[in-house]
């Protein structure tokens, strides 16, 4: 099967049907440039999306991703970035496997008909100017033919009439004789024109026809096993990244099986552990013996008990804390409340006391105190513990500065000529001078630390200093003062200090706090549930009310908010839903 002997009157249609395939070509170059396009717009999206639920460097978020479940699916975000990464690999490798080097072979093919079809259309112009030669020929020999015809007939009609003179028939014998000799020339002329166009006409049709056609029958070959090796390649670049994209999802199962349910529950024990006891149960107060009652703070402040109530500098405030009633055995041994009121007026607290209540209201403030004593036992005891290895790592970061100037130090003692080892004393000073205010500092928190963990004695004050604040009960500020420490079985003892001390702290405490500025509001609340404030330095709020929050949640479990301009206390957090200003995009919800 050959175009040149099957199409050889076809010239017309293979030149479109050439261009036809031309056209196909360009328009699956075109379907693979889209494809290259979605794989990079997909793998762009999937950056994107795995980048937007990165979690934040140094925010909350770090800290969730301790738990399994979390960790899997940061796994699962960068398993689905190498994912995205070979979906650039496939644009890739497709638009320098098939588009560019389609667009080149395109270009070539272009060319190469081109040349074919011009060469085509030179042989049919070669043929159609010998075609119109023999045409011509034919008209002149047939024009002769009729010429020398007629000057026949004329002569012979003169040669027969007899009143014709002979010189006239002489002339028209010579004018027939010319014409027929024009006849017989155009006759040669038209054979030979004739003879060499029918050659033209067979090399025209048996050879060069063929051998044009034939090579734009090879190039249109070329192009459809050119069109097929390309599909060939679409697929083998696809196939190509199944091994990888099945292993980022075998990464995305991988991390989904390491999910260890247990662990992340052991994790929020951890987390939110405050190292408390469970209360213990409620003691009976019998009302119809006054004189029997338990020592209660709001008997000693209540101003309908007709008790005076002990204020600095003329102003009452409130505690940091929202204290619920300490848990007492019921073998405790209460004494009367006058008893109890007479020691209040005639003790004389420590300063330790002050410095607690000072330290609280600074709380209160909204700074962090430095021995993270408003964090529950446990917490305080993972703060701590972390401080002290912080700080030992500073001091061995020191430590290996000082090694290092002492031997350039040495160094320059033993060659003067590379440096004055003068020049590194003040230096060395000051790197020593840091080691020892570090280590003062790990001695003071190793000491907090130990307290906690009950290394020292100390400790059964400060856990149940730390046990009162979180079990919430109503002390006045006069009482902690008074009632600075208790016994483990619920009573309390007092140390001696000198009253001028205690004047002396609490003139400071109020000079320092009398031209305290409220806090500036950081968001807004709304209540979930209605909460009763019955707690000194708690607020009551009612359902769906909308207040100002002033404090967020430190781990306690409780927010500080305020109602208008002068009421403000702490609820439960897990009553308000809170929107912080610095969570523009979205609020944060305590549930």
């Amino acid at each position: 099967m050959s175009w040149g002997t099957e199409l050889w009157d076809q010239f017309d249609n293979l030149e479109k049907h050439t261009q036809w395939g031309i056209d196909i070509l360009e328009k699956y170059i075109k379907f693979v440039k889209e494809r290259t396009d979605i794989e990079l717009s997909y793998a762009k999206q999937l950056r994107n999306l795995s980048k937007k639920y990165q979690p934040k460097k140094n925010s909350k978020e770090e800290e969730e991703y301790r738990y399994t479940a979390c960790k899997a699916f940061l796994s699962t975000l960068n398993e689905m970035n190498d994912y995205a990464g070979q979906h650039e690999v496939i644009s890739e490798n497709m638009t320098s496997q098939i588009t560019v080097d389609l667009m080149r072979y395109v270009q070539e093919l272009k060319q190469e008909r081109k040349s074919n079809f011009h060469d085509g259309r030179k042989a049919q112009q070669h043929i159609e100017t010998c075609w119109k030669q023999l045409e011509s020929s034919k008209r002149r020999f047939e024009r002769d033919c009729k010429e020398a015809d007629r000057a026949q007939q004329y002569f012979e009609k003169m040669d027969a009439d007899i009143n014709v003179t002979k010189a006239d028939v002489e002339k028209a014998r010579q004018q027939a004789q010319l014409r027929h000799q024009m006849a017989e020339d155009s006759k040669a002329d038209y054979s030979s024109i004739l003879q060499r166009f029918n050659q033209e006409q067979w090399e025209y049709y048996h050879t060069h026809i063929p051998n044009i056609f034939q090579k734009i029958q090879e190039m249109e070959e070329r192009r459809i096993v050119r069109i097929g090796e390309s599909m060939k390649t679409y697929a083998e670049v696809d196939r190509q990244v199944i091994p990888i994209i099945g292993k980022c999802l075998d990464g995305i199962v991988k991390a989904a099986e390491s999910i260890d349910q247990k662990n992340d529950s052991q994790l929020v024990v951890e987390a939110y552990k405050s190292g408390f006891e469970p209360p213990g149960d409620i003691e009976f107060e019998d009302y119809t013996q006054p004189m029997k009652r338990t020592v209660s703070e709001n008997s000693l402040s209540s101003s309908k008990e007709g008790k005076p109530e002990l204020k600095f500098g003329g102003k009452s405030r409130g505690k940091l804390w929202p204290f619920i009633k300490k848990n007492k055995s019921p073998k405790q041994q209460k004494e009367p409340l006058s008893h109890r009121f007479n020691e209040f007026m005639t003790s004389k607290p420590k300063i330790h006391c002050f410095r607690s209540l000072k330290r609280g209201l600074s709380l209160k403030l909204g700074a962090t105190p430095e021995d993270f004593s408003n964090l529950p036992p446990e917490q305080r005891r993972k703060k701590l513990q972390q401080k002290v290895d912080d700080l030992n790592k500073e001091i061995q970061k020191e430590t290996d500065q000082r090694d290092a100037i002492t031997r350039m130090k040495d160094v320059y003692l033993k060659n003067p000529q590379m440096g004055d080892p003068a020049s590194l004393d003040h230096k060395l000073a000051e790197v020593t001078q840091n080691i020892d205010r570090l280590r003062l500092e790990t001695q003071k928190f190793e000491a907090w630390l130990a307290e906690v963990e009950g290394r020292l004695p100390a400790r059964s004050e400060q856990a149940r200093r730390q046990s009162g604040m979180y079990d919430g009960q109503t002390h006045q500020t006069v009482t902690n003062c008074a009632q600075d420490r208790e016994s483990p079985d619920g009573s309390y003892t007092e140390e001696q200090s000198q009253e001028s001390e205690l004047k002396v702290l609490a003139t400071d405490f109020d000079d320092e706090f009398d031209d305290e500025e409220p806090l500036p509001a950081i968001g807004t609340c709304k209540a979930l549930y209605t909460f009763e404030g019955q707690n000194e330095g708690t607020i009551s709020v009612v359902e769906g009310e909308m207040l100002s929050v002033i404090e967020e949640d430190k781990g306690d479990g409780w927010t500080r908010i305020r109602r208008n301009e002068d009421e403000e206390g702490y609820v439960p957090t897990s009553y308000v839903e809170v929107y912080l200003d610095k969570n523009a995009k979205g609020a944060k919800t305590y549930i």
